[in-house]
Parts: structure tokens; sequence; C-alpha cells
């Protein structure tokens, strides 16, 4: 079922767009027949490499396949889209008008055009959001405390070594007082990423690199994975924190599993028993690899939430769909209650569907601010 969704984009794009083309019947039936390959792309990486979240083929083809099947994908909305508009206009033109080749032809082109953009922007390595986020009691001694978020790396063919090597010279040069990272480090098992997540372990911030699992973790040997990322020199908080101190000040650090645990006989997120035994009055910090569990930390007493798992929506109009399967959370901040959500693009995304139009993807330092109030209360 998965494998034929993503078929309807190609027979619309091939009975609306490439039959009443003005060219021989075996040119249309080849250009066919490559985007139903391409539109296949899923099912090609699950009968060679045993998974549709781990291409294990050159990362050319991998990029050439993301070209395509995003073309057809813009290909189709833009078709139909033109066949709306041409229904609206049938009372004036009194039948169903056909549009010209040209018109066509432009539009193939602007979609291939628009698809291979948006690849090139979603392989890219990010480029840096430099963002300050006021949080309410933040003791003093914590403001302007830097800290750099990573999330959904999706370490793979796609994102490879030399890739990683320089997401990490990036971060590094950042001069950070802690490093996070909140889950989705890889696609595929640690026989084949081992190499391409190695660079990681030149991640250095003066209090440490600290980590959760995203969903992807659970599709290749959860274990093995915590284990290795923790040989990797990255403290895994799964349903744990840790305390951070500055001074006679401190906050708590907390993270949790993933909801996709459930599905894995894996720990379950447990808010819970990742703050139990925290100081009382201290402010908490959590990173949750996804953000849909906002409100119930924002009970629990949680001051600021670092999240990912949504690539910011990827695409204007996917946003809106990825943000309802999300409790209304896509990309950015968010006041829920009394804390701060802040929902991270993504430094990188799933080779599933790496198009990102209007999205960039981001390299995130946060600086904590203490509230102005805050200030006025204690000076």
């Amino acid at each position: 079922m998965f494998h034929l969704i993503f078929g309807i984009p190609w027979l619309v794009v091939v009975v609306r767009f490439i039959q009443p083309l003005p060219w021989i019947w075996s040119a249309k039936a080849t250009l066919a027949i490559l985007l139903l390959v391409a539109s296949q792309y899923h099912l090609v990486s699950r009968l060679s490499s045993g998974s549709v979240f781990d291409p294990e083929f050159s990362r050319p083809l991998i990029i050439v396949f993301n070209v395509l099947f995003g073309a057809i994908v813009l290909l189709a909305v833009f078709q139909i889209a033109l066949d709306v508009v041409s229904l609206a206009i049938i009372p004036f033109k009194g039948d169903f008008p056909s549009s010209p080749a040209r018109l066509r032809y432009a539009t193939g082109v602007l979609a291939l055009g628009l698809s291979a953009y948006g690849v090139s922007q979603a392989v890219r390595v990010p480029p840096l959001n430099d963002i300050e986020i006021p949080v309410a009691g933040l003791p003093s001694e914590f403001d302007g405390y830097r800290m750099v978020q990573l999330t959904d790396l999706h370490i793979s063919r796609l994102f490879p070594a030399a890739w990683t090597k320089e997401v990490v010279l990036r971060t590094n040069a950042l001069d950070a007082d802690l490093i996070v990272i909140t889950g989705d480090f890889i696609d595929g098992d640690v026989a084949h990423r081992k190499d391409d997540v190695a660079p990681l372990s030149g991640l250095r911030a003066r209090d440490g690199v600290y980590a959760i699992p995203g969903n992807h973790e659970y599709f290749f040997d959860y274990q093995e994975w915590m284990g290795h990322l923790e040989m990797l020199g990255m403290r895994m908080l799964s349903n744990s924190h840790l305390i951070l101190e500055k001074g006679n000040a401190r906050i708590v650090l907390a993270g949790v599993t993933d909801l996709s645990s459930r599905r894995h006989s894996a720990p379950p997120p447990n808010l819970a028993g990742a703050i139990n035994g925290a100081p009382a009055n201290t402010l908490i910090l959590l990173l949750d690899h996804q953000p849909m569990m906002a409100e119930k930390a924002a009970a629990a007493g949680v001051a600021l939430q670092l999240s990912g798992h949504t690539h910011g929506g990827m695409v204007p109009g996917l946003d809106r769909l990825i943000a309802r399967a999300n409790g209304g959370f896509v990309s950015g901040r968010y006041q829920v209650g009394a804390m701060t959500l802040y929902v991270s693009n993504g430094t990188a995304l799933w080779p599933g569907f790496a198009l990102r139009l209007g999205v960039p993807s981001e390299l995130t330092r946060i600086t904590l601010r203490a509230k102005r109030s805050d200030w006025q209360a204690c000076c």
C-alpha cells in the first residue's frame, strides 16, 4: 500500500501531463517508464537494501532519485492546479480547454528545476541559525549560556562521513557551552554507518555533548546504536537527567526516549522518571525528539523544551499536514503555557524525501537569556 500511494502522483503525471504531449508513442512510453522507476524509489531502496529508510546505493544515484521523485510530486500538484483552473473556466469557454504544449514544457521544466534546487538545499551543510531564548527563572549565572542543537542528522549514504565531519567542524567553531543532539542520528545499522558517524566523536563543548534517541534509531537495533553513540563520547539521556552548574547556580538537563519505542519493545518516554530526583525549584531543560507532548512537559514544570522530528515541514503546504500530526508544532519557537518550545528544522532529513523549499536546514545556536522580570525581581 505504501508503494502504491507513491504511485498516485506518477499516474496523474502520465495521464494528465505525458499522454497529451505531441510526441511519438515510444518517447512518451520511455518517459513514463523512467518516472515510474523514480516514483518507486522507496521500493527500490527496500528491495536493494532491505529498508525504505536506508538506501545503500551511491550518493549520486540517491540524489537523482530524490530530484526525479520530487519533480513527479511537484508536477502532479501543478497539473492538478492547472486542471482546477480549466474546470473553473468551462462555463466561459463551453468545453474543457486543452493546455498548449509550451505551457506543459514550462511546467515540466519548473517542476524539475524546483526539485533540483530543493534537493541541493536539503543535502548541503546547514547554515547557522543564531537565536536567543528568554527563559523565565533562569539563574543570572546562566544568562548568555550558549547551546548548539543538532537534530535529525540522518547520517546515511546521502549524508556521509565528509558531510558529518564538516558539521562537526562548524559546530565546534561556535564555541558552545553545551551541545545537544535531539535524535535521528542515522539511517542504517552500525555496520553500514560506523565510518559515517565516526566524526561525531570530535564534537567538543565545555559542558559536554548530550543526546536522546529519535524514532529512526529504533528502526536499526536501538540498543546497539545507544552503546555505539556512547562510545563516541555522547551521553545518552534516555529518561534521565543531569545537573549543570555555574558557580552556585544549577539547572537540570533532562531527556526522554522517543514515542516510537512502544512499537519496538524498548523503554517508552517517561518524563516523570527523567526528572525524578532532580533538585526542587531548579529550572528544567528537556530534550524530546518529537514536539507533540509539549503540553504535558509544560504541565510538569519544564521551562524549555528542544525538539526536532518535523524537519520544519520541508515544503510550504506540507508543513500544515506535519503540524497536524505533531500537536500543531512544526517549526520555530512556541509558547506553551509557561514553557518555551523550540522545534528545529533539522540539521538534515530523511534520504527518502530530501527536498527543502523555503524551509532551510539549520545549525542552531541557542543563547539563553534571563527574562527582564527575573532581573528586576532579584536586583
